[in-house]
């Protein structure tokens, strides 16, 4: 009895930390453990729609639906959270909330317009939310009476915004809240039979919804998911490996992150073993890795607000507002280690993208159109990190980007380059006729020598050009005493 109790609970033990070891955003191998849903494949997708993914560089979120009407209030008080949650919080009365579309019209929403502004401002893909935690559809969805066709709107919001972005260019990819505090079946927990009676409804609603959605609008490239955390829903790994398998039958090449679905044991973003479920890690939310060692080889993407964190439309932002460089500094930094950077914009109850995101769109596009080389299709260079800012370099052709964020007082640049590798020009980017100077001062180290010729308030782009060296070319040896 005993020895059967130490088995038990040793094995309870090592079951505990194989779990927390997955959720890890480090995750470490340790243990090897026989998995029916956990990733099905190691290693990166390779497949043009991927490959399409991986060097969009920036991207833009839009958090809009009915709690861009109240905007982070209610009856005169302040709701300091963030403004999509305002039906959870206590001051919220919930039927109220539940009322709100009966409001929802906004005639300042111009679909074409939002497009626009996307596409200038240099995104190369776009986040749509379909529905957030409250439940309320964008889109006429047949098996809900909580959607837009039911607002003195009426209109179909996220086929607008399919059309209009794609025919910007800009691909779309549809958020989905597995939340949803509508429908009669959802539950975050289930503690009873009752409850997993009508979870199973639940279930078929959800599964219904997204291929519904992904029917409507056949363009999709990918389906970024929300409110997976559940207790409710990580016990739900098979139904979901299921459902996921086929809306990827239904749009081959669709893209799925690590949010999605739980393994055998309920873990998301990183199985059991330590593995990757899904096309990309999804934990960089409002934070970014600072190594490459960070990313474990993984795609990733950064979504990111420009208050601290306020996704939907809340009319006070309160606390730190980010800057254009800090987010072009974020973009750079992104690439710099082979992710995307996702841009939130949360517009207004009327259809509104309010003046702040606007005037930073305006000039992270300004920035972009002179820059965007450095960025788009660009990735981890494997060279020495310098206080300066970052290196990028281009998946296809080769060529190596340094972008200035702080220029030493010295002006002088310093670069370390691998063995064998040897620097030979650098150039500005918007100027690349003019050769910038170069001092070696080192086997395989340089000084790049720059100093505006006027005061600059924006990060630039140096472009730098190497060959292969050979080990006599260089004076430099060690000291001998």
């Amino acid at each position: 009895m005993k020895r059967t109790s130490f088995t038990c609970l040793l094995a309870a033990f090592l079951s505990v930390a194989v779990s927390l070891n997955a959720q890890s955003q480090k995750p470490e191998k340790r243990i090897s453990v026989k998995l029916e849903h956990g990733a099905h494949r190691l290693g990166k997708r390779t497949d043009k729609p991927m490959q399409a993914w991986r060097n969009y560089g920036l991207g833009q979120f839009i958090h809009w639906g009915v709690y861009a009407i109240p905007g982070g209030h209610w009856e005169g008080q302040y709701y300091p959270g963030a403004a999509e949650w305002i039906r959870s919080w206590k001051g919220m009365p919930k039927d109220a909330y539940d009322n709100l579309y009966k409001q929802f019209n906004p005639k300042k929403f111009n679909a074409k317009a939002w497009a626009k502004q996307a596409g200038d401002m240099g995104a190369k893909y776009v986040i749509i939310t379909t529905k957030h935690h409250d439940g309320f559809c964008l889109w006429p969805s047949k098996y809900t009476d909580y959607t837009v066709a039911n607002s003195p709107y009426k209109k179909d919001i996220i086929g607008q915004l399919v059309e209009a972005y794609d025919a910007e260019g800009i691909d779309v990819y549809l958020y989905f809240s597995i939340i949803d505090w509508n429908h009669p079946g959802y539950r975050s927990t289930l503690k009873s039979e009752q409850d997993r009676k009508e979870y199973e409804e639940f279930k078929k609603f959800t599964r219904n919804q997204l291929v519904e959605l992904l029917t409507l609008y056949p363009s999709t490239k990918g389906l970024w998911f929300d409110g997976s955390w559940d207790k409710a829903w990580t016990e739900q790994a098979e139904f979901a490996d299921a459902l996921g398998k086929e809306l990827r039958e239904m749009i081959p090449g669709l893209i799925i992150g690590s949010r999605f679905r739980p393994d055998d044991n309920g873990n998301r973003h990183f199985d059991t073993n330590g593995d990757l479920i899904g096309d990309y890690e999804q934990g960089w939310e409002r934070k970014m890795p600072n190594t490459i060692e960070d990313t474990n080889g993984n795609d990733w993407d950064c979504v990111m607000t420009v208050p601290e964190n306020q996704w939907g439309y809340h009319s006070d932002w309160k606390g730190h507002v980010k800057t254009t460089n800090e987010l072009i500094e974020m973009l750079v930094k992104a690439a710099s280690l082979d992710g995307n950077f996702v841009l939130n914009f949360g517009p207004d109850g009327q259809g509104n993208i309010r003046s702040e995101e606007t005037r930073l769109a305006a000039e992270i596009g300004e920035w972009m159109k002179e820059n965007n080389e450095a960025v788009y299709g660009c990735g981890y260079l494997d060279w020495e990190k310098q206080d300066w800012g970052y290196y990028t370099v281009n998946r296809e052709t080769g060529k190596k980007y340094m972008t200035v964020f702080n220029i030493p007082v010295s002006g002088a640049l310093r670069v370390k380059v691998p063995g064998k590798t040897k620097l030979n020009k650098a150039y500005l980017l918007n100027d690349p006729g003019a050769s910038l100077e170069l001092e070696e001062i080192h086997r395989n180290e340089y000084f790049i020598h720059y100093k505006p010729a006027s005061a600059t308030d924006r990060p630039f782009v140096i472009g730098v050009e190497t060959t292969d060296a050979k080990i006599e070319d260089g004076h430099y040896q060690k000291a001998k005493t």
